[in-house]
Formats: C-alpha cells, sequence, structure tokens
C-alpha cells in the first residue's frame, strides 16, 4: 500500500516509518495537514495515516477528512488521536475517518486495520492496468500472471505497483525512486536499473510474458505481450 503519513512528532513518525516500511508498504511522510490535503489531491494513496495527539491538531484535522473522502482514488483515513475522548472520535468518524486510535497505541492493531484495509482494496489492486496480464496480490505480496506466483523483494513490489498503476503509461526514474524508495533524495538512478534488471531476469525466469520497456532517457513502462 502506499500512505501518506502525516506526523509533527519526530520521533513517532520515524518509528512509525520503519515499521511500515518493513511491512511492504511506501509512505511519504509530512508534518503538516494542509500540506497532507494538496500532497493527496495530486497524488494517488491507498491510506492517509495522521497523528493529531492534542485539541488543536484535531480541531484543524476534522475540516480537511471530508475533503480526503471527496477525493477521486478515496484513500482510507487512519487517526491516532492521543487521548481524545470517546465523543471526539465519534465526531471524527463522522466527517469520514475510517478508523480512529487512542493512547497507548497498538501498532499491531494499526497494521491489521491496514491488511483489512488492503484485503478490502484487493480488487482495486487488480485494476492498476486493466490491459495487464499481470496484478499484484496485496496480501502475499506475489506479482501473479496466468496463474503463476511470482515472490519479489519489498522493492521489487513497489516498483511493479508504481508501473502497474501508471496504466501502462511510461515512468520517470525519479517518479519510480519517490514511490519506492523513502530516502529518495540518496538514491541513484543505478540502483533503479538494478532493479529493473533483477525484475526482469524473474520475469524470464518464471515465464511472464509482461516486459519492462525501457524508454529511452525517461524511464520503463510494462509491456504486456510483446510480438
Amino acid at each position: 500500500m502506499r500512505i501518506l503519513l502525516v506526523s509533527t512528532t519526530r520521533a513517532e513518525s520515524a518509528y512509525l516509518h520503519k515499521a511500515l516500511r518493513e511491512s511492504a508498504h511506501s509512505l511519504q511522510l509530512t508534518n503538516d495537514v494542509r500540506d497532507a490535503v494538496y500532497l493527496a489531491s495530486q497524488d494517488t494513496f491507498d491510506a492517509i495515516l495522521i497523528m493529531a495527539a492534542n485539541h488543536a491538531q484535531r480541531e484543524e484535522l476534522q475540516g480537511s477528512l471530508p475533503v480526503f473522502s471527496s477525493l477521486a482514488n478515496s484513500p482510507s483515513t487512519i487517526l491516532m488521536l492521543g487521548q481524545a475522548a470517546p465523543e471526539e472520535r465519534v465526531r471524527m468518524l463522522r466527517a469520514g475517518a475510517d478508523a480512529c486510535f487512542v493512547q497507548p497505541y497498538s501498532l499491531i492493531e494499526m497494521q491489521e486495520r491496514l491488511t483489512a484495509l488492503r484485503r478490502n482494496n484487493q480488487c482495486r489492486a487488480r485494476t492498476y492496468a486493466r490491459e495487464s496480464p499481470i496484478w499484484l496480490d496485496p496480501l502475499t505480496h506475489e506479482i501473479v500472471e496466468q496463474g503463476q506466483r511470482l515472490a519479489v523483494t519489498t522493492r521489487e513490489y513497489l516498483v511493479i505497483e508504481c508501473l502497474l498503476r501508471s496504466a501502462n503509461r511510461p515512468v520517470a526514474r525519479d517518479h519510480l525512486i519517490r514511490y519506492a524508495w523513502a530516502e529518495a533524495d540518496e538514491v541513484a538512478p543505478s540502483t533503479v536499473n538494478v532493479v529493473i534488471s533483477r525484475l526482469r531476469r524473474k520475469f524470464q525466469l518464471q515465464g511472464f510474458t509482461t516486459r519492462i520497456e525501457t524508454i529511452s532517457h525517461y524511464g520503463y513502462r510494462l509491456r504486456p505481450n510483446p510480438a
């Protein structure tokens, strides 16, 4: 899943970032709800995870929840609300949140909520590229083509997910880096080339008909059933 994480607390955001990346999620970080509204309107996210520990943050957040719900891709919204009272949590749910957690936070419970959202969105995951014979199984993190399943690394999974989301349009290397690597500023284009080469070998060994095509001086795209 691609997640937008909104947090003003550096320690908690670093902890969540590490835990979610280890569970094969792709994350983008921001520390401001208004920035999150803009980012979510300009890009595609499966879920928005927002930490609003104090009352002022929750007041600001409540007005933004209907905006998140109205976005074209309808990302799920999960809130971490500190010591919010039940009445406040109810207001958030009525405003458009999909789930609310209060302290002490349970990382396991939050992960299970994300897994449930992923399960509910599994059909959507299959339709990233309707013309492509491959699809992603978000529960097992495998690539599937005509019943053949291919196990891949977290990074490889995220790269293919990004290519599938493009609906067969070329994807620039810079965009792939931002999507699949949290430390995007430290990733060289040659690193993407290595991951793509590894995926091509795996596709070939598995007998997949789908190919990853290089677009000169730009990036890559999936090429289904080449002649």
